[in-house]
């Protein structure tokens, strides 16, 4: 799957206060009506037993600048993620000021994938894309650029 180009994201939770967070790459659009998403997290993920307990996920689309935070987000483990990193709770769940987009999800399903559980979302607040997305392909983060198809 390396070869394939995805989003990457920090999805964020709350529990007793305190920020959680872990970096994804797999996140996806669902639904438009209602308005859907879909993410992917490890079944021993310690964001996933947050989330599982509160019901409510923030997605926070990382800006083609941000690969720093997103490899800092995708260390294993650890409760210090958000040393360092300013952040702020809307709708209940942390996001990260400098994102290029944010959403914030309340679970209406968990769904067994493997060794994977996905979590669909649906939308209750949506920040628009306003910057480059930070993408991740062939094991390296890059962003998109537009093609610009040539009409002959």
């Amino acid at each position: 799957m390396a070869g394939v180009c995805t989003p990457v994201s920090v999805i964020t939770a709350m529990s007793d206060g305190l920020p959680h967070g872990t970096t994804v790459s797999a996140f996806a659009s669902l639904s438009m009506d209602p308005p859907m998403i879909l993410v992917s997290l490890s079944r021993t993920s310690n964001l996933l037993a947050v989330i599982r307990t509160t019901g409510w996920f923030g997605v926070n689309v990382l800006a083609s600048e941000q690969s720093a935070l997103a490899a800092g987000f995708a260390r294993k483990g650890g409760t210090d993620k958000f040393n360092g990193v300013p952040w702020l709770s809307e709708g209940g769940v942390p996001r990260l000021p400098d994102s290029a987009g944010f959403l914030v999800c309340r679970v209406s399903q968990f769904v067994a994938g493997g060794d994977h559980i996905i979590l669909l979302g649906e939308v209750v607040t949506a920040r628009p894309v306003r910057a480059r997305p930070l993408t991740y392909h062939g094991r390296a983060f890059g962003t998109h650029l537009p093609h610009h198809a040539h009409v002959v």
